[in-house]
C-alpha cells in the first residue's frame, strides 16, 4: 500500500480551476518530483495536501488514514511536514529558538527540545548561524532553516516546495546530499516541487508533470523529460524546420 495517496484533488478560485482532478501515489521511501510551468498548480496542490486550504473535491490519504481537509497541525501530527517556497521563520527569534519551537510542536518535552534542535541544526549545516538572529540571514541559511523546522517534527512524508530556489550551484549540492540521506538513512518519503531539472533528474524515482492544473503525464525522469508534451508545455511548440 502506498504511504501517500492523492485521488481526484480539485480546487477552484473564483471560477478558475487551479487544480483539476489530480491523482498520484507515493510509496514508503520513494522520491516523487513534481514539475510544470509557472501557474501549473504545483504549490496549490501542496497547499491542499498539507491542509493549508481545503479541496473542493478529492481525497488525501496518509498511511491509510483519510486526512483530507484536516488542519495543518493535525496533518503534521499524522507525520507529514512541508517547506515553503517563501520562507516563513519567526523573525523575532534566533535560529535555535526557531527550531526549538518546531521540536516542541512535534511533541518533544521542554527539557529535551533545545538539545534536539541543536542536533538538527548541526545536521542541516546551520551551526555557524545557530545563535544568529533570523532576520538578515542569507538565502541559503533561510532555506536550511525552513528544512530544519520541517524535520523537527520527524515526518514520514516531507513536502518540499522549491527548496533549491535562490541557491547558487555550490549551495545546492549540500542540500541535495542531505535529501538523499534523509531517504536512505531515515526512510523519509519525499515529494518535491522543483524547477531545477538537474535536481529532478538526480533525486526522483518518478516525476509528475502538471500543466494548467491537470496531470499531463507521470513516469521516470528520463521518460518525462523526453516527452514532446512536456517539452511543449515548458517551451511552446517547436517551430517547423
Amino acid at each position: 500500500m502506498s504511504l501517500l495517496t492523492v485521488e481526484g484533488l480539485s480546487k477552484s478560485f473564483k471560477g478558475l480551476r487551479a487544480v483539476d482532478d489530480v491523482s498520484f501515489e507515493v510509496e514508503q521511501g520513494a522520491i516523487l518530483g513534481i514539475i510544470g510551468p509557472n501557474g501549473a498548480g504545483k504549490t496549490t496542490a501542496f497547499n491542499l495536501i498539507a491542509g493549508a486550504i481545503k479541496p473542493d473535491a478529492g481525497t488525501v490519504t496518509l498511511d491509510g488514514k483519510d486526512i483530507t481537509g484536516h488542519p495543518p497541525h493535525k496533518i503534521a501530527a499524522a507525520g507529514m511536514a512541508r517547506t515553503f517556497q517563501l520562507m516563513r521563520p519567526f523573525y523575532s527569534m534566533d535560529v535555535l529558538q526557531n527550531v526549538t519551537v518546531a521540536v516542541l510542536a512535534g511533541g518533544a518535552s521542554e527539557k529535551s527540545a533545545r538539545d534536539q534542535a541543536a542536533g538538527i541544526i548541526e545536521r542541516i549545516g546551520l551551526s555557524q548561524w545557530r545563535d544568529s538572529p533570523t532576520e538578515g540571514l542569507p538565502t541559503a541559511a533561510l532555506k536550511r532553516l525552513e528544512l530544519a523546522r520541517a524535520l523537527a517534527i520527524k515526518p514520514r512524508v516531507l513536502l518540499l516546495d522549491e527548496v533549491l530556489a535562490g541557491l547558487v550551484p555550490a549551495e545546492r549540492e549540500p542540500v541535495l546530499g542531505l535529501l538523499e540521506e534523509l531517504r536512505t538513512q531515515d526512510g523519509v518519503t519525499l515529494v518535491f516541487v522543483e524547477h531545477i531539472m538537474a535536481a529532478v533528474m538526480r533525486l526522483s524515482d518518478s516525476v509528475l508533470v502538471l500543466n494548467l492544473g491537470q496531470v499531463l503525464t507521470q513516469g521516470s525522469p528520463q521518460e518525462v523529460t523526453s516527452d514532446p508534451r512536456v517539452i511543449e508545455a515548458y517551451l511552446g511548440e517547436e517551430p517547423s524546420a
